[in-house]
């Protein structure tokens, strides 16, 4: 081949790798979302500022309405009213994959979708896409969402498959593998702090300057699982450990309890067992998110769900249990002095079998000090500076090869 054919190949592929690793750019707004009670029905309506196209389906246990979109631009309140109306709890949106944005309805019950249209602009009103919903039987339901499902399938089958998001780099010889996990993301906010900031945002922004520092030294390979606000199912996560080969997973988030009293950071590690009530909460609340997300968990079996914590596992986890130790009081020491304690519980996120995983939660921010702190610039400078500091003496103390 010509050299400069073989050039302009390899800006074609840049560009295409380019391309797959950064979510679409929205030329669809959603302005305004409102919900209505007429009677036997209710109403979920969202307004737009252009035709698109869309995906309805229902999902069980919980009950959800799912509607997908090409990438929304959201321009609604955050926290906008979302008091239950009808048959509607409550509902939340966000981007769920790089070209996909999704709407979720948690739904008091079975319900049956009777209606599903967007309305074209008229009398001064731009698109309005609707909803209509209405009480059905339990069995009527799951039979509508193995309709879905398979509908759903089909369509999976034809579309093809995404690039990578970079080009596999090929593992080097004495460089360790770390991937940093930023939790929640896109359709999922995870906790919402004390003065409304999100944890997806928090952990996002932290997540990426503890990469960017790791970044600096030709001793690791660092891939992050996400680094937009896109949603990433559990399960996903767990696949890129593995599939990446790490030598270290670490998944920052940020919790909240109902005592505003309560601060300070926790790092978990996995165990069937958890350490204590607090621990098993947070490891439910945690494992929800594919939930929250509207994630048909029928279609996403966890491939080791299943897996024990036994003699297999037994190096991964005392690997996992020696760097919660050493990274414990390198985060303390920079948030004040407070701890919680190494804890450990069953955190889906955690049960790759063959890679130490810790989850690090970075304080409360149902608490005030914690949220002002974490989400400074400063605060955030010096939690990265912990986590680094922790991962060096790591790799130096514990894993030095």
């Amino acid at each position: 081949m010509w050299p400069v054919q073989r050039r302009l190949l390899q800006i074609l592929f840049a560009l295409l790798f380019c391309a797959a690793a950064t979510p679409a750019t929205a030329d669809l707004v959603a302005t305004a979302a409102r919900v209505g009670d007429h009677g036997g029905k209710t109403r979920f309506v969202l307004e737009l500022t252009e035709k698109a196209p869309f995906q309805v389906f229902v999902l069980p246990d919980p009950y959800r309405v799912v509607i997908d979109f090409p990438v929304v631009d959201w321009h609604l309140p955050p926290h906008q009213d979302q008091r239950p109306v009808g048959l509607i709890d409550s509902y939340r949106f966000g981007l769920f994959r790089p070209d996909t944005s999704r709407v979720v309805l948690d739904v008091r019950g079975p319900v049956e979708v009777t209606a599903a249209e967007l309305l074209p602009p008229r009398d001064g009103k731009p698109y309005r896409f609707y909803i209509d919903i209405r009480p059905t039987g339990r069995d009527a339901f799951l039979a509508a969402a193995a309709r879905d499902r398979e509908r759903l399938a089909k369509i999976a089958a034809i579309r093809p498959e995404p690039l990578p998001a970079t080009p596999p780099v090929a593992k080097e010889a004495r460089r360790y593998t770390i991937v940093i996990d930023a939790g929640h993301g896109g359709v999922d906010p995870g906790t919402i702090g004390v003065h409304g900031g999100q944890e997806k945002d928090l952990v996002l922004a932290v997540a990426r300057r503890i990469a960017g520092e790791l970044h600096k030294s030709p001793q690791y390979r660092v891939v992050m699982t996400r680094s937009s606000d896109v949603f990433l199912s559990l399960r996903d996560r767990v696949a890129v450990a593995r599939k990446e080969e790490a030598d270290l997973f670490i998944s920052i988030h940020a919790d909240s309890i109902k005592s505003p009293k309560v601060r300070g950071a926790t790092v978990y590690t996995l165990s069937e067992t958890a350490s204590d009530d607090e621990a098993e909460a947070l490891a439910h609340k945690e494992n929800k998110s594919d939930v929250i997300a509207g994630v048909d968990l029928a279609l996403h079996d966890d491939a080791v769900s299943g897996i024990l914590i036994d003699l297999a596992q037994r190096e991964t986890k005392n690997f996992a249990a020696a760097f919660a130790k050493i990274l414990l009081p390198e985060i303390t020491q920079r948030n004040g002095g407070v701890s919680r304690d190494h804890r450990y519980a069953g955190f889906r996120v955690l049960r790759a079998p063959d890679v130490p995983s810790v989850l690090v939660e970075l304080g409360y921010l149902s608490n005030s000090q914690d949220y002002d702190f974490l989400f400074s610039k400063a605060g955030q400078e010096r939690m990265t500076e912990g986590v680094v500091s922790a991962v060096d003496r790591y790799f130096r103390e514990i894993r030095s090869e």
